[in-house]
């Protein structure tokens, strides 16, 4: 199976100390089966830029999230899957923001399974397999 991180996913990896049980499943995934899309690269830089830490938190995406994960990106076919769920997930009422419906749409044209800190934030988007961030003690560091 092949994983799409979402934002909080990887915040969790780039963390002094990810979750032990994080680290360890991470190691049983192939890099080629290691995903993100390009709206969660926006939205890490975006918080990078407002950390009180820019410079260690922008040089951590330059020098580390490019060469772990192949970013995908927000296309016109995309954008089609993204505004067709978009519609269903308003006629069912529940609200989500246009970054995680992107980030979903991306998952799903891809066929992807969405690796999500947040699980519960996606469950009402029809046909998105959510895995969880393994969670666990913490203690370990990113290699890298």
């Amino acid at each position: 199976m092949a994983y799409l991180f979402d934002a909080g996913a990887i915040a969790g990896l780039l963390r002094p100390d990810p979750a032990r049980a994080y680290l360890e499943w991470l190691g049983t995934v192939p890099r080629e089966e290691q995903f993100t899309s390009a709206v969660v690269v926006g939205e890490l830089y975006r918080a990078a830029f407002r950390s009180a830490d820019r410079d260690r938190q922008l040089a951590a995406l330059e020098e580390r999230l490019r060469r772990a994960v192949t970013i995908l990106p927000y296309d016109r076919d995309t954008a089609l899957v993204c505004g067709a769920l978009g519609a269903l997930v308003e006629l069912s009422e529940f609200s989500l923001p246009d970054a995680e419906l992107q980030v979903a749409a991306t998952a799903i044209y891809h066929g992807l399974e969405l690796v999500s800190a947040d699980p519960p934030r996606y469950q009402q988007v029809p046909g998105l397999i959510v895995k969880p961030v393994p969670a666990g003690r913490r203690g370990l560091t990113l290699p890298g």
